[in-house]
């Protein structure tokens, strides 16, 4: 299916790695120009050549912390007034006790998870409306939806983010600006990785055989962990033409995990 996207220009914070660089790679695909922010410049740099080379899109570096204010003024410097504007973080560690998660992990967390997309979205979607076409997509968490202990520096404030997306989604609606977000249950990235490799190496098993265990632990229906650029093509898919009457709306992609129907 043709998104009727290309030619439009995407800002894509946090894309070198994970579920940001599979939301980056589909819509380059789809022939978006494509600008990718990230801290680490060495994997931005092969990420975004790596991409331009599959696709033949115009992929550019953005080299910035987007959660911080010296950061973000440099991204918008960048792309002021992009058409689609895809917003990801990497995840917060998954926690112990909650009684020991400490105030100042939790207002990182806040700051990070909620308060910067905010920002972002404050500067973006005001542009949007004047030409009368934007997406806005937040790759958020399932822990948003179905609250966890292990997860509560990632489910809190990711929640807070879908009220206000839904909020502000009616006042965007009328300017054909839509906001929604996907919300990942576990899926293959290198935080997952960097979070299974030493259980793996502390139990004796290679990493599939722990992600095996884990799924089995967890109950995932599709009997798997979730591939990034399958959840990258779902991000397309909000951003486009099609997507239109669909706003303020949060998808849960976990293969089965969550026990609503709604």
């Amino acid at each position: 299916m043709d998104l009727r996207i290309a030619g439009r220009k995407a800002l894509v914070n946090g894309g070198s790695a994970g579920m940001g660089r599979g939301a980056a790679l589909a819509l380059a695909r789809e022939g978006a120009e494509v600008f990718i922010s990230a801290r680490g410049a060495e994997r931005l740099q092969a990420t975004c050549a790596a991409i331009a080379a599959e696709t033949g899109a115009k992929v550019r570096t953005i080299v910035a912390d987007h959660a911080s204010d010296a950061g973000r003024a440099a991204i918008l410097s960048a792309c002021p007034d992009p058409d689609i504007f895809v917003a990801t973080c990497a995840p917060p560690p998954f926690t112990g006790d909650f009684r020991e998660v400490s105030r100042e992990e939790l207002e990182r967390a806040v700051a990070t998870a909620l308060l910067s997309p905010i920002d972002y979205i404050k500067a973006v979607s005001g542009p949007m409306a004047e030409r009368r076409w934007g997406r806005i997509v937040n790759i958020s968490t399932g822990a948003a939806k179905y609250p966890a202990a292990m997860r509560v520096l990632s489910g809190p404030p990711r929640a807070a983010l879908a009220n206000y997306c839904h909020a502000i989604s009616k006042e965007l609606a009328p300017h054909n600006v839509t906001i929604n977000s996907v919300l990942p249950g576990m899926h293959h990235t290198p935080g997952i990785e960097e979070m299974l490799g030493p259980r793996a190496a502390a139990n004796g098993r290679s990493y599939d055989e722990e992600v095996a265990a884990f799924v089995k632990a967890v109950r995932i229906p599709a009997g798997r962990f979730g591939d990034a650029e399958e959840l990258g093509a779902l991000v397309a898919m909000f951003c486009s033409d099609q997507a239109s009457f669909v706003t303020g709306q949060s998808l849960v992609v976990d293969g089965g995990m969550g026990t609503s129907i709604f």
